[in-house]
């Protein structure tokens, strides 16, 4: 092989993974948000998973992708190790889509495609029409990538090193570590089952070769997963050991099967085209494992269970230092899921400063507070208050649109005020204490004062609750007409607590500690107002089910 060939090879390579890489982008700027939206609310339905799974995939043109995607989300427990398993049997289902395009042989006119697609990239300034003429213009690339590569490869035909080599690789575990390899080094099965059809399109490599290989792709294709969950919580990197475990326990049901049945005489039986005996042996591959394991996809969840063991801090630990809920620092995953879990962890962060607020003005006039578990909560607040400014700086560096990063940014400044409300509760805890020397002196008609602001300060949380920290004008107008409320109701008591410091009945020092209690509530309401405000700002909506599946894992009394 001479180097014009060599150059011809690596350059058909290079269009054909960038092709792929543009098609894949356009397509999923195209369908926005909504492919991951749809994951996000699956339900265990294994049949709907499996659909969903498939046609991501078919759409973003990379199982790899949809993994990782569900890697993320299971990460994030935005979606648990169960519906993993059907999403991971339809991705792999959905990522053969490419061998069959490519079997269409559209070679031909891939330069018209390309050439329609360029001009809608360029000549428009619709950004729909943008991302169509990205999938365009890609899947033109691709197919002169393709071709090119196909041409390279027809020198070789006479090469008698890369003969014997070929020969070689008819050994059935060569075969399948080649596959493996060589899909796992460019992280794509799609891709890596192109080149195979374009060395079956050359006349190299013979369908009873090339069906180990594929095997072995199955495999290789499942790095970009395992890379993905190396920084993920073991939840995450059991959903790798699934996706490794299809394609190993696929792969031993054929190499099994093809010893008693002509299965490499029945793909060629079907069509005389190399490429398409390629792409219809991976598709076959794919959609007869997953009937088979389909009945046994929760065993596969436990099976991975039992590879990697549930460990002690996994299960719910009142540690203040333990990793967050919903965020995971080291694995970011895409805009949406950065976005899910921000907003579910502010909500659990804002929880905790609740019950903190409400136990500590409780404390004022109620005996045997236990004030470990509230300093131990607000060490948890600004335990997920530092984590949350780490992770921030990771997410700003990932692509978004405008809306995502206005509510990403929205919702760091959520997580700020929320921290402010867990100090306020400490600073209004210490007049309780029974050895401090600010103690306040406990009369009937401060615990009704207390009590009324209390009430009014929970009807503020259950409104960011309800609302899910969301977009919303009527959330705002009644915290806002609360706070006012509470702005009026603290001026009256501090007068309240001056008469009756005239009247004797508490003291000089107890005046001034009610006068801070009141200044710490105002401060709460102040920061409810802020948290509201920038709730405005957010354009990204948190489903209903996802907040009930996965905010009540939350457990505020830990």
């Amino acid at each position: 092989m001479n180097l014009t060939s060599l150059l011809g090879l690596f350059g058909g390579l290079a269009l054909f993974l960038y092709g792929m890489h543009m098609m894949s982008n356009g397509l999923e700027n195209a369908a926005g948000d909504r492919m991951k939206t749809i994951l996000e609310k699956l339900t265990s339905n294994r049949f709907l998973g499996l659909l969903v799974g498939a046609l991501i995939t078919a759409v973003i043109q990379s199982s790899s992708a949809t993994t990782v995607m569900v890697v993320g989300f299971v990460n994030s427990k935005l979606m648990t190790l169960q519906q993993a398993v059907w999403i991971i049997m339809g991705a792999n289902i959905g990522t053969t889509i490419t061998g069959q395009l490519i079997a269409l042989d559209a070679s031909k006119i891939a330069p018209v495609i390309a050439f329609c697609g360029v001009v809608l990239v360029t000549f428009l300034k619709n950004k729909k029409l943008n991302s169509i003429g990205d999938i365009l213009a890609g899947l033109g690339i691709l197919f002169i990538g393709m071709d090119m590569m196909k041409e390279a490869m027809v020198p070789l035909q006479e090469s008698q090193v890369f003969i014997d080599a070929m020969t070689t690789i008819s050994n059935p575990i060569l075969a399948i570590l080649l596959g493996a390899g060589f899909t796992a080094l460019i992280q794509s099965s799609s891709a890596s089952v192109g080149i195979l059809q374009a060395l079956a399109l050359s006349g190299l490599i013979p369908l009873s070769s090339a069906i180990y290989i594929i095997f072995g792709q199955n495999i290789g294709t499942c790095i970009t997963a395992v890379l993905a969950s190396l920084g993920a919580n073991r939840m995450a990197k059991r959903t790798t050991i699934i996706h490794l475990s299809f394609n190993i326990i696929g792969t031993l049901i054929f190499m099994l099967f093809i010893q008693f049945v002509p299965f490499v005489s029945w793909m060629e039986a079907i069509t005389s085209n190399p490429a398409a005996q390629i792409a219809n042996t991976h598709t076959t591959f794919n959609i007869v494992t997953t009937l088979i394991l389909l009945p046994f996809g929760n065993y596969l969840a436990k099976l991975a269970e039992i590879i990697m063991p549930v460990k002690p801090e996994e299960i719910e630990d009142a540690n203040y230092d333990v990793p967050l809920v919903f965020v995971d620092t080291n694995n970011i995953g895409s805009s949406a899921i950065a976005i899910s879990s921000l907003r579910k962890e502010a909500l659990a962060m804002l929880k905790l400063a609740e019950t903190n607020l409400e136990t500590s003005i409780e404390s004022l006039y109620t005996p045997n507070t236990d004030f470990k578990k509230i300093e131990k909560r607000e060490k948890r607040i600004d335990f997920i208050n530092y984590e949350i400014t780490n992770y921030m700086s990771k997410v700003s560096q990932i692509n978004m649109n405008e809306n995502e990063t206005i509510t990403s940014n929205a919702l760091y400044k959520c997580f700020s005020d929320i921290e402010r409300i867990g100090d306020h509760a400490i600073n209004i805890l210490q007049y309780s204490k029974e050895d401090s020397e600010m103690r306040l002196t406990n009369t009937q008609e401060i615990q009704d004062e207390l009590s009324q602001l209390l009430e009014l300060l929970e009807k503020s949380f259950s409104l960011l609750f309800a609302y899910r920290l969301d977009s919303n004008d009527d959330c705002y107008s009644k915290i806002e007409r609360i706070e006012d409320r509470i702005d009026e109701l603290t001026a009256t008591y501090r007068q309240k607590q001056i008469d009756r410091l005239y009247e004797k009945k508490v003291t000089a020092k107890d005046c001034v500690i009610y006068s801070e209690i009141m200044t710490d509530i105002e401060r709460v309401s102040d920061h409810l107002i802020n948290i509201i405000q920038e709730c405005k700002r957010c354009s990204f909506t948190l489903s209903d089910d996802l907040f009930t599946s996965g905010f009540s894992a939350v457990n505020p009394a830990s």
